[in-house]
């Protein structure tokens, strides 16, 4: 994964899955980042989670890839490079914990290899990510299934928030908000995702 540099994540960009979690719907993109380590190759490859802090959740993503720096003005069609499918990956008592006392998400969301993405694939223009929908099957039955449609706020829109405030340039990467369907990983989990009818990427979780 060298070609990742900053990895941005977007919290809530799914109304049912904020409803899901009993949060309010955001008014503007709510924005986390994870470290570059915590990015791993979903290949089919064994992933070791951290076992000793509780509950690990599943959150699965749209990711894009960006092809250049962004300024202002410029469309999504000629920033984004590639895109990819990942997992959100939450240490979810942590989470709760730190909400709690109202401290950064880094310890719940930001552990080594908390962002499994498949290989990236072209991006051809924003009809192509809206003319199928992406997919989680656990153990061979499907968990969560999103479209770009039901983004709160879509690609432009956060690519605008994140470029304006905190810089986009070439290698970053956006995991763009997971649909409803979270929920707990388990010992020996079997992870496939799918976009559209094709496997784009697959992995085992142990603990």
């Amino acid at each position: 994964m060298s070609t990742i540099k900053n990895v941005y994540a977007v919290g809530r960009n799914y109304a049912l899955h904020a409803a899901e979690l009993g949060n309010a719907t955001p008014e503007t993109p709510m924005i986390f980042m994870k470290p570059s380590h915590a990015a791993v190759l979903l290949d089919g490859r064994e992933i070791r989670l951290p076992d000793q802090f509780g509950a690990v959740h599943y959150e699965t993503e749209l990711v894009i890839r960006m092809a250049r720096e962004y300024e202002p003005g410029a469309k999504a069609e000629e920033l984004i490079g590639d895109f990819a499918l990942g997992l959100d990956l939450t240490l979810r008592d942590v989470q709760t914990e730190l909400k709690a006392k109202q401290l950064p998400w880094l310890k719940a969301k930001g552990f080594k290899s908390s962002a499994p993405i498949t290989a990236f694939r072209r991006f051809e223009g924003l009809s192509q990510l809206a003319a199928a929908s992406f997919s989680l099957n656990i153990n061979g039955e499907e968990r969560q299934r999103g479209h770009i449609q039901d983004m709160i706020f879509d690609l432009q829109t956060l690519i605008d928030h994140i470029g304006g405030h905190y810089g986009l340039g070439e290698g970053d990467v956006i995991f763009t908000g997971t649909p409803a369907g979270v929920g707990e990983i388990k010992k020996y989990d079997e992870m496939e995702l799918f976009w559209g009818d094709e496997l784009l990427g697959s992995c085992r979780f142990i603990f």
